[in-house]
């Protein structure tokens, strides 16, 4: 693989490579403030005061011109970094003992054997390549040093969809596993691996059984293999039963026995087995009224609550379909008080632009967390955006939500635009009228997306398969039950207890908020009701005149941020990336605008109110 030099996006100040040697967290926290304290704070002197413990936590004080970080380790390195970064930024220093919100804060790579990345728009693998394991011993340190120096601790470097040969991730490719991790461990990340919950079935077992003792005997096998090879590996991740993965409904067996009898191979090394709860029936027929896809997460696992073993996480996707642009948060994060959950979120822009288009991801992230208030909920996944791009994210923005993801997962109670606003701060030197335009313009961003391409919390209408661009009726017909029913009457689903029922998997609060058209916000308007074009919302327009609204506004908006862009004072090569890709999504916003006004105006009949062009 060639090697060429990588920027560190918020870490600008970091010039210098970490010597291989330097292998404990405590000896990267001095080599890097040595480096970095002359650039950013030459009156001040730190002092390391590192505790013989394993911890997150540190604390850093001021003791006249001296600044003293106390810590274990790895907390010892997130002190630094959240020194250097604060005092790079012009920020407060933390104050008092800083403990992360979630102890688990964990990036899943959707990285394949190939070099392929399911749904990654930045490259190819940062980790395989051909079949193999392939990759840049310096890079892999810079990207602990990334993930590190947003707090980020534990990383699956594989896709949940397990193909082959990255089966042999915890068969005959341990041994390269086990130095991938060597590499990582001095970062305070420890790696993680999907699993294809078939494997036994390759070694002689006709079965995948989770109650079959030869099944059984097998993973625990397994699993003191893995753990003599790689002893502080985080654990296993499984998708079963999804989307045409093996599972235990094979069998007759629920989701607990299925979980339990991994978690319980895993048990005796301190491994932790996180299920995803992305569980639904991909083939539904279009004409099936009934069944209503964002249910199925709740029904196949709340029951369940109390039956997993201690060391089990269920990992619940933030809203109750697929990372769509708006949804609603999953009623399944209420609906299980004894068992531990994971809320997932995905970096990688699936529907929200493929890092074409500029989406910045905080805002929704700090209004999941609002509405979903469960202390119970103690572990943050997020599918990853990185990949071989030279920036790593493919469009430099992106970066932002890989930084923002962090902060968020240590401290969720930060403003969505201090975060923002550090990243930019710590990115680019520019004045400070441009920084709040850069602020403004990413900020803005995902409010802008919305309006061009999804009405009213209706998602779904993007082109099949790729999920780029408009295709208003692409799966409409299809077995994947992401339907909108739009008439020449009406649009929107009936959640409500008329209708499918899913709105009565919430608690009571937002039965009451969401329960009718009139209490129900604008932006889940149509996700949980069916509405006529004519229906009339509480600011005057009708319904369709405030789709078209928002279509034409979403569209001015990209034009106001191109202009916006090309008047910021960036760095030479990511102001030509940003502009390229600025111009693609221009040209995405025309073509949603376009195209999802004239699907209603087909429907409906009714003309822009203001006269505008549709086609």
């Amino acid at each position: 693989m060639t090697t060429t030099t990588k920027r560190l996006s918020w870490l600008p100040f970091l010039t210098e490579d970490i010597p291989a040697e330097y292998t404990s967290s405590a000896q990267i926290a001095r080599f890097e403030l040595n480096q970095a304290m002359n650039k950013l704070a030459a009156d001040k002197k730190v002092e390391l005061n590192v505790l013989p413990v394993q911890s997150d936590d540190y604390t850093i004080e001021q003791q006249g011109d001296t600044l003293c970080i106390t810590a274990g380790e790895p907390g010892i390195l997130y002190g630094a970094y959240a020194l250097m970064m604060n005092l790079a930024a012009g920020r407060p220093l933390p104050e008092g003992s800083q403990q992360p919100r979630y102890a688990l804060r964990m990036l899943n790579c959707w990285d394949n054997a190939d070099g392929s990345i399911e749904r990654g728009y930045s490259g190819r693998s940062l980790f395989f390549e051909g079949g193999k394991f392939d990759y840049d011993p310096k890079r892999m340190r810079q990207l602990g040093r990334l993930l590190a120096s947003v707090g980020l601790n534990v990383m699956c470097i594989n896709n949940v969809n397990v193909r082959y040969p990255a089966d042999q991730l915890i068969e005959s490719w341990l041994p390269e596993l086990a130095e991938l991790a060597a590499i990582y461990r001095p970062f305070g990340v420890k790696l993680m691996v999907s699993i294809d919950y078939s494997a036994p079935m390759r070694h002689g077992i006709p079965t995948a059984d989770p109650l079959d003792e030869q099944v059984q005997a097998w993973w625990k096998q397994q699993a003191a293999k893995v753990y003599e090879a790689v002893p502080d590996l985080a654990g296993f991740l499984v998708k079963a039963d999804s989307e045409h993965r093996p599972g235990p409904f094979t069998y007759g067996r629920n989701h607990a026995e299925g979980a339990n009898m991994l978690a319980r191979a895993l048990k005796p090394f301190g491994g932790k087995l996180v299920w995803r709860c992305f569980v639904y029936n991909c083939q539904q027929d279009w004409r099936d009224r009934k069944t209503d896809r964002p249910m199925a997460a709740y029904e196949h696992y709340a029951y369940l609550d109390g039956q997993f073993e201690d060391n089990v996480i269920l990992q619940v996707k933030n809203g109750p379909f697929d990372f769509q642009v708006r949804e609603p948060v999953s009623p399944l994060l209420f609906a299980m008080p004894k068992t531990d959950l994971a809320i997932e979120f995905q970096l990688a822009q699936e529907y929200t632009g493929q890092q074409i288009d500029i989406f910045t991801m905080a805002p929704m992230w700090k209004e999941v967390y609002d509405d979903m208030g469960a202390d119970k909920v103690m572990s943050i996944a997020a599918v990853t955006n990185f990949g071989r791009d030279e920036n790593y994210t493919g469009h430099p923005f992106a970066a932002a939500n890989l930084f923002g993801y962090g902060l968020f997962a240590w401290n969720p109670e930060l403003p969505p635009e201090a975060i923002v606003r550090m990243w930019v701060c710590l990115t680019y030197a520019m004045d400070q009228l441009s920084q709040d335009a850069l602020v403004d313009l990413l900020m803005g961003s995902r409010r802008t997306y919305e309006k061009y391409t999804a009405p009213l919390g209706l998602g779904w209408m993007v082109s099949p398969n790729h999920h780029y661009g408009p295709s208003p009726s692409g799966y409409e017909y299809q077995a994947w039950g992401t339907y909108h029913k739009a008439s020449r009457d009406a649009v929107g689903i009936d959640r409500t207890a008329s209708g499918t029922g899913y709105l009565m998997q919430y608690p009571e609060r937002f039965q009451q908020l969401y329960g009718t058209p009139e209490s129900c916000p604008d932006v889940l308007k149509l996700f949980f009701h069916r509405l006529r074009y004519d229906y009339v919302m509480a600011d005057g327009r009708t319904l369709i005149q405030r789709i078209y609204d928002d279509h034409f506004e979403g569209l001015e908006e990209t034009r106001a941020m191109a202009e916006t862009l090309k008047a910021l004072p960036l760095p030479e090569a990511d102001k030509a990336e940003a502009l390229e890709r600025m111009e693609r999504q221009l040209v995405n916003a025309r073509e949603w605008c376009d195209i999802i006004n004239n699907f209603f105006y087909g429907y409906s009949g009714v003309e822009d109110a203001h006269g505008r062009k549709i086609y």
